[in-house]
């Protein structure tokens, strides 16, 4: 028997929980194929089979087990099972129609891939109810007659997605290790920095009016969206090399400045938020970043981020407009000492030249610590990034084109 060791993460990881098994008990394996997926307090990762043969399961998923300790066993010596060829099973295909008295119930599925039964999908499509207020007691999640009818009886109850109402269940799950590092680390940002605000707004038109004129250019030259973290980030790294503390944070009793800008992108998971990061992208290009941005947030969904991806970062970004915020107080990703919030973009009303004009405008907040940035300078990064946006023309140098060609 061959032993499947919890592989070593990082010097100060020490533990990780099982998030589930990739393959089950007794199967035959080969090598290298992916057999659990692990969970450490800053990623997640998966593990492999050394060997070819039988598995067998040493530990429960949703355990806590330590670095270095056996998580599963590998029988090499055991013979690959003989893989017969599937024999094909007739194709039926059943329509949906309301069934008779005499005739059996059918499982059907509604327009929106939602299984009931063909009474319950009539009276859905009659009444126009939304299967999302309706809660299935059928076997495997589908809806029965009375399931629709309790819904229309009960319009806009059941929030919870329970079969009774008034309720008085409370679930209890255990934390997961990420979560507890997201916990742990928020409360020690409040508690160890010098937290402020610091808010202004910027008018989003001309990146909007850039976007639309060449988002489609760019796709098919790029094979990339033009989105906005491009134009965020790459007006990020021009401000940070103009206020350096903002790009620097507390080491001990020194203050460690960083001659390029590696900026996390805060990414929310099923699991948690995680903060990856997009190195030196003073160096990149627009498209460059929009590729980065892709790849850290489909490992992020996938689950497939490594400590590598989420260790290091001098400044970060955190988009609460995704999720319809209009304006937030980003908590700081220590030991950096500076996070800018982006927020929705809302049409206002905004005086322009004595005149009043409907402009998409964004809050935009800087959360900083008082130890290392003054108000000066936590103010002046934050107007620098309003004019960059605002005339996204100036990303290219950092300057006013005119200014340049006159020396000014």
């Amino acid at each position: 028997m061959i032993d499947i060791k919890v592989p070593a993460v990082g010097e100060s990881i020490t533990e990780v929980t099982l998030l589930k098994w990739t393959k089950k008990e007794g199967v035959y394996v080969e090598r290298d194929e992916i057999i659990a997926e692990l969970e450490s307090e800053k990623a997640t990762f998966e593990v492999n089979a050394e060997k070819a043969g039988i598995l067998k399961h040493l530990v429960t998923e949703g355990d806590t087990i330590l670095i270095g300790s056996i998580l599963a066993q590998i029988d090499e010596t055991a013979t690959k099972p003989e893989v017969s060829a599937p024999i094909a099973a007739p194709v039926l295909e059943v329509k949906q129609t309301v069934a008779s008295p005499a005739q059996p119930t059918i499982v059907a599925s509604t327009a929106s891939d939602v299984k009931a039964t063909p009474v319950a999908s009539a009276i859905i499509a009659d009444k126009k109810v939304s299967t999302s207020a309706i809660t299935a007691s059928g076997a495997g999640g589908k809806i029965l007659k009375s399931d629709v009818l309790d819904a229309l009886a009960n319009p806009g109850k059941k929030a919870f997605g329970v079969n009774e109402l008034f309720t008085r269940n409370v679930r209890v799950e255990k934390m997961s290790n990420l979560r507890k590092t997201i916990s742990r680390r928020l409360v020690e940002a409040k508690n160890t920095t010098a937290m402020l605000t610091t808010f202004n707004e910027v008018d989003m038109g001309k990146i909007m009016e850039v976007r639309k004129l060449y988002k489609d250019k760019f796709k098919e030259t790029h094979g990339v969206n033009l989105g906005f973290m491009s134009f965020f980030a790459k007006a990020c790294a021009i401000s940070l090399s103009e206020w350096p503390a903002v790009n620097a944070y507390i080491d001990g009793d020194s203050l460690q400045y960083h001659d390029y800008a590696d900026i996390s992108i805060a990414v929310s998971t099923p699991r948690g938020l995680t903060v990856p990061v997009i190195r030196n992208v003073e160096s990149l290009s627009m498209a460059e970043i929009e590729k980065s941005v892709v790849v850290l947030a489909t490992k992020a969904r996938d689950s497939k981020l490594t400590a590598e991806d989420l260790q290091g970062g001098t400044f970060t970004i955190t988009n609460g407009g995704v999720f319809g915020s209009l304006m937030s107080t980003p908590i700081i990703n220590i030991p950096q000492s500076a996070i800018l919030g982006m927020h929705k973009i809302q049409d206002r009303a905004m005086v322009i030249n004595g005149k009043v004009e409907v402009r998409p405008m964004m809050y935009l907040a800087l959360s900083y610590d008082h130890r290392v940035i003054d108000g000066r300078e936590s103010v002046s990064f934050l107007v620098r990034i309003k004019e960059l946006l605002e005339n996204p023309e100036l990303l290219l140098i950092g300057k006013d084109p005119v200014k340049s060609l006159l020396e000014l």
